[in-house]
């Protein structure tokens, strides 16, 4: 988006007497405000380390500025007859705090000034937190990104002059279509997953409890670790992942059920969106173990064949079309919003279980030059979902790829394999925790 643009946008301020923005929610959006609570809150985090302790008053003062130029943040959700909608929310921004706690809690509105996300800090760390229902892992670090050049330019007020003050980089988007509806196409059959997947069964941590692992590792190392095996990185730890499950919880036995993971697939480049909505789907690699004693390299292929299969445009549009069509159908509109919940519950069930976990890969992130010398790194962690409390996500800056593993599960057995596994492979992992599990 231009920089012309953004400075008009920018200068838009909406006066007191003004009617209230309203807006739909994009059509994944509309599941998650029905199945969120204290023990599925569908946040997300995405965090930033500086080079630098967080000074407070900044971060909030950065927040204050940045929030009015997004629409797509400043909003609070409401329960209309037939479906949720958007609100403009228009109240001072929620208060920036020190993390004392667990992350991704569930966000109450009425708790947070009435906003779907919130702010935290920690020594040289920014947290984001989302409630999905706002936007994916792309919007949320679409923002997250212009709320750190913010901070560091009060903190740096020499960055200023060099990237032309508080307005917003070009290439930051404040796009908020509808991109299901806009790339929908009739006459699209499912193609979703529905049979039940192996489920990992292990005590859990007490309740409220949450555990983070991220691993470090050289993204040169794992390239070359992911070609030895004719991979991307990306099959390459999805399929560590489901090696470290057969290996740790099937103990190398057969199952009647497959391991599955669902990977969410960000759809903009495929379909040439800048939405800050939620634009992905999920499709799922998988494993059978159908003997006992099978290879890494058995594992890698089903997982390779299963996503190369799947990751096309064609298919992609398929998939969501099909949750499109179910939106727009006519007989379902005028149905209230509570039977339309206990409709999505069972829907969301069924296929909530048809997966042993998910990895969600946010990409390699890319800043402006200016900030580079002041940005160590970022990372990235999803909540827990039905049947699945165990979850990764890759995130990747410069050279440091980071793979964080969430999870409510007291052992880290599968964490400690996965890891194990990559360092046999010749990759350098650095291991750091929240403190849950030991390092």
């Amino acid at each position: 988006m231009g920089k012309k643009k953004n400075e008009k946008q920018l200068s838009e301020q909406h006066s007191p007497m003004d009617p209230l923005r309203w807006d739909k929610l994009d059509n994944t959006a509309h599941l998650f405000p029905v199945i969120a609570g204290e023990s599925m809150t569908n946040v997300y985090r995405i965090s930033v380390v500086l080079k630098e302790e967080i000074r407070r008053e900044y971060l909030q003062q950065a927040l204050d500025m940045l929030l009015p130029k997004f629409d797509g943040f400043n909003l609070r959700l409401r329960m209309g007859v037939f479906w949720y909608y958007f609100e403009e929310n228009g109240k001072p921004a929620p208060k920036v705090l020190e993390e004392n706690t667990f992350p991704c809690r569930y966000i109450k509105q009425n708790r947070n000034r009435s906003y779907l996300f919130r702010v935290t800090y920690y020594g040289k760390r920014i947290n984001l937190e989302v409630f999905h229902v706002l936007t994916d892992g792309m919007g949320g670090l679409n923002f997250l990104k212009e709320l750190a050049y913010q901070y560091l330019r009060l903190v740096h007020p020499e960055l200023k002059e060099i990237t032309g003050g508080d307005i917003l980089s070009r290439n930051t988007s404040l796009n908020r279509e509808d991109s299901f509806i806009r790339n929908y196409r009739q006459g699209k059959p499912s193609g979703f997953v529905k049979e039940r997947a192996y489920l990992i069964r292990e005590e859990k941590l007490p309740a409220g409890e949450f555990g983070v692992m991220h691993g470090t590792m050289p993204v040169s190392a794992l390239k070359e670790a992911a070609h030895r095996y004719g991979v991307s990185i990306n099959e390459y730890l999805v399929a560590v992942f489901i090696w470290s499950v057969y290996v740790e919880c099937l103990h190398r036995m057969p199952s009647k059920r497959p391991v599955r993971v669902a990977v969410p697939v960000n759809l903009r480049p495929f379909f040439d969106s800048f939405t800050t909505k939620n634009f992905f789907i999920m499709v799922s690699a998988e494993f059978r173990p159908t003997g006992g004693g099978h290879t890494f390299e058995e594992v890698l292929e089903s997982v390779r064949d299963s996503l190369r299969a799947q990751i096309n445009k064609e298919h992609l549009e398929d998939l969501f079309s099909y949750s499109v069509s179910n939106q727009l159908n006519f007989l379902m509109r005028p149905i209230p919003l509570p039977v339309k919940n206990l409709v999505m519950r069972l829907v969301y069930t069924r296929s909530a279980l048809a997966n042993t976990a998910t990895i969600t890969n946010i990409g390699n992130v890319q800043v402006l030059d200016a900030y580079r010398p002041y940005i160590d790194g970022f990372h990235s962690f999803i909540a827990m979902s039905k049947g699945q409390s165990l979850k990764g996500t890759i995130c990747s800056y410069e050279d440091k790829l980071v793979f964080s593993f969430s999870s409510i599960f007291a052992a880290s057995s599968v964490q400690r394999a996965f890891f194990r596994k990559i360092a046999s492979d010749g990759v350098e992992v650095g291991i750091q925790t929240n403190g849950v599990y030991y390092e």
